[in-house]
């Protein structure tokens, strides 16, 4: 992998090229492996021209908890590469550093708000990128990360499983502060719920912090249920951060109710069902190693071919609506609930500005009803993760003695 991208602007023509190729690919029912070989929306018209990016820049904000922000925000899930200046993501994509700098500092310019990441990405890496990217801007963003695993807040050494222990959530976040550059954290989520820590003591570190000034907002990911009651009677819990897709869709049942009823905000995480909503995988796509859909068995040789008329669903709409796969899927989370903002993550420029553009894209109640009575019609075959990270998920802790 060359440590080097070309120009920004040589990357998006490149990108809209092959967008449009896959199009065309997709129309005329040639071989599925380019939708594999083409990593990049299909379907539809492509959507990194300025002037839909202008369209999205004037959507109105919305409320995530405390917050007013752009309906579409940005992951930054980001891992040091093979050589000091490349930069990997999750998904087997790849840029160098100042090209990924630059992209978050083109995400402001696009109106971008949110920008999430966290201390295990790299670990520590990301949020060092982060921070150094929004010098400058810092005042312009609602800066996220997270804590919760057992990681040397100095080294980023893994030491496995969970750590929510008080003392360390200190020492952490007084180094994610040095990392991240900044006098305060706007939105601090726990990563995971520690079962061996009461979420009373988690939740009461967090308020001492805040009257210190580190900390402005709480955040849970992923958490059971009683869990986040149990923090929200000691200090509110501004946002919620669930995997939510059209290909995951099970916050609805009941995280989502109880979102509404103690005025949480909730944040997507996987929007585009790490990139099979965007028409990035076919039946045919085989991951590599260290690409983390490997281990997830909706992908699985088993579930994709099955799992593909839903692909096939989102592409009709997207056509439908005149926009790209992703977009579609953007702007249908965003039509389910108003203090809903996903959080997609790429590392290609073009993708952010097709991303940005979602934004403007709106369902009538009567489009809205179709789509998602037609979502709920297919199944989606294999779990959401793999079995180990699914058993992280919606954890209540100990109960405080």
């Amino acid at each position: 992998m060359p440590t080097q991208q070309p120009p920004i602007k040589s990357r998006q023509v490149e990108s809209i090229h092959r967008r449009q190729l896959l199009a065309a690919a997709g129309t005329l029912a040639i071989v599925p492996a380019l939708l594999s070989a083409c990593a990049a929306p299909s379907g539809a018209p492509p959507a990194g021209t300025a002037g839909a990016v202008a369209a999205a820049g004037t959507s109105t904000r919305r409320r995530l908890g405390p917050f007013q922000v752009f309906p579409i925000g940005m992951g930054v899930q980001w891992h040091r590469g093979r050589t000091p200046q490349e930069v990997n993501d999750l998904y087997a994509s790849s840029t160098d550093r100042s090209a990924g700098m630059a992209l978050i500092r083109h995400a402001v310019d696009l109106g971008v708000a949110l920008f999430d990441t966290a201390e295990a990405y790299g670990p520590l890496f990301s949020e060092e990128l982060v921070g150094e990217a929004l010098q400058g801007r810092r005042n312009q963003v609602v800066l996220c990360t997270k804590f919760g695993f057992d990681i040397d807040p100095r080294s980023g050494e893994r030491r496995g499983g969970l750590n929510s222990r008080p003392e360390h959530i200190r020492e952490v976040v007084d180094n994610q502060l040095r990392r991240l550059r900044t006098d305060r954290i706007d939105l601090l989520y726990q990563h995971r719920v520690d079962p061996n820590v009461p979420i009373e003591d988690v939740a009461g570190t967090i308020k001492d912090l805040v009257a210190q000034g580190k900390v402005l907002h709480y955040g849970m990911s992923e958490p059971g249920l009683q869990s986040v009651r149990r923090a929200h009677a000691v200090h509110p819990v501004a946002v919620i951060q669930n995997e939510y897709s059209m290909l995951w869709r099970g916050p609805e049942a009941q995280v989502l109710p109880l979102c509404e009823e103690l005025g949480i905000g909730f944040v997507c995480w996987s929007p585009l069902g790490m990139g099979f909503l965007a028409g990035t995988v076919s039946a045919r796509t085989r991951f590599g190693e260290g690409d983390f859909r490997a281990a997830v068995p909706r992908f699985a040789p088993d579930a994709l071919p099955a799992n593909m008329a839903l692909v096939r669903l989102v592409q009709a709409w997207a056509r439908r609506k005149n926009a790209t796969p992703a977009q579609l899927a953007l702007a249908w989370l965003s039509a389910r609930k108003p203090f809903i903002v996903p959080v997609p993550g790429t590392t290609n420029v073009a993708h952010l500005e097709e991303n940005v553009a979602a934004a403007s894209i709106s369902f009538s109640p009567v489009e809205l009803d179709e789509l998602s009575a037609a979502l709920a019609a297919i199944p989606v075959r294999g779990e959401r993760l793999s079995p180990a990270v699914l058993a992280g998920t919606g954890v209540e802790a100990v109960p405080k003695r």
